[in-house]
């Protein structure tokens, strides 16, 4: 079975930090990017970053470039997101999510702005200002 069990959510201080942690099991990891999303409530979904399984390589959205960082543990399948200074506005429900990496211009990526195709239940984060 196909899953994502996302995990680290919480309640944190304004300028806090909070680690992120996302297991996948029923995939070969190594041919899927890994995203993390985010949802605060009346707000559409936010792709925020991804790492590809296959070489390590990541990309990030401007708006949590310098903040957040993504990362990964292939032999343990799992991805994580280190989110630093956070702020209010970071408050939403972070899921984590597969896609099959993408090919183009001669190598394999993922990016945070595409069609995900399984989906972890999300992890609450709430920043107190």
């Amino acid at each position: 079975e196909v899953q994502l069990v996302e995990s680290g959510g919480g309640l944190v201080q304004a300028g806090g930090s909070l680690r992120l942690s996302c297991a996948a099991s029923g995939f070969t990891f190594e041919d899927y990017g890994i995203g993390w999303f985010r949802q605060a409530p009346g707000k559409e979904r936010e792709g925020l970053s991804c790492i590809s399984g296959k070489d390590g390589s990541t990309s990030y959205v401007d708006s949590v470039k310098g903040r957040f960082t993504i990362s990964s543990d292939n032999a343990n399948n799992l991805v994580y997101l280190q989110m630093n200074n956070l702020k209010h506005e970071d408050t939403a429900v972070y899921h984590c999510a597969a896609a099959p990496l993408l090919y183009g211009g001669g190598d394999y990526y993922c990016t945070p702005l595409y069609d995900y195709d399984v989906w972890g239940q999300g992890t609450q984060v709430t920043v107190s200002s």
